[in-house]
């Protein structure tokens, strides 16, 4: 039986689905920070989009999937998955995201779809700063010799050569005594 005109069908719903849960993760700056970065490694990419077919697959398969186990799937795959330890409550944001596009998408309104597209067209080209959020078990030798690592094998982009500043005369005062200047001011 089709379903009145008007009425989306089961797999625009689900297609809007999958796009809201795309635009969600590609919106977390999290996750775009670790894809840009490689911490889950050279196919960091592609693990974003598996990332985005489990959660699908896992909202999807009951209802009674809510925010805060969407919450910790989406922290768990970020630590197996890009090394990354995600504390600073984005996660919990991301699965209220999720889960209320879902709700949005089963009654057959896009609106939260629609809204969070626009919010990826509008910063779109942008690329996410951020502290290193890093995660991992590990002493703390052990991650200065990773980084010491990590330096030795990346290219490092050097910027045009400073000319040497000019050194100042001393400035002598009517007494003959040299006055003493700062150093923030020569």
């Amino acid at each position: 039986m089709a379903p009145p005109s008007g009425e989306p069908t089961a797999e625009q719903k689900s297609a809007q689905l999958d796009l809201g849960i795309s635009l969600s993760l590609f919106l977390w700056p999290a996750l775009t920070l670790a894809v840009q970065n490689n911490w889950g490694g050279p196919s960091s990419s592609d693990k974003r989009d598996w990332f985005g077919g489990a959660i699908s697959e896992y909202v999807t398969s009951s209802t009674e999937v809510d925010e805060e186990d969407v919450e910790a799937m989406l922290v768990q795959v970020m630590l197996d998955e890009f090394e990354v330890a995600v504390d600073d409550g984005s996660a919990g944001e991301v699965a209220d995201d999720i889960i209320r596009v879902r709700g949005e998408c089963e009654r057959g309104n896009f609106g939260g779809v629609e809204e969070l597209k626009r919010r990826w067209e509008g910063g779109r080209g942008g690329r996410v700063v951020g502290q290193e959020v890093k995660g991992g078990e590990g002493s703390e030798e052990e991650s200065e010799s990773e980084s010491e690592e990590e330096e030795e094998d990346e290219d490092v982009e050097m910027g045009e050569p400073q000319a040497p500043r000019e050194r100042q005369a001393p400035q002598i005062d009517e007494d003959g005594f040299e006055t003493v200047v700062s150093r923030k001011k020569r």
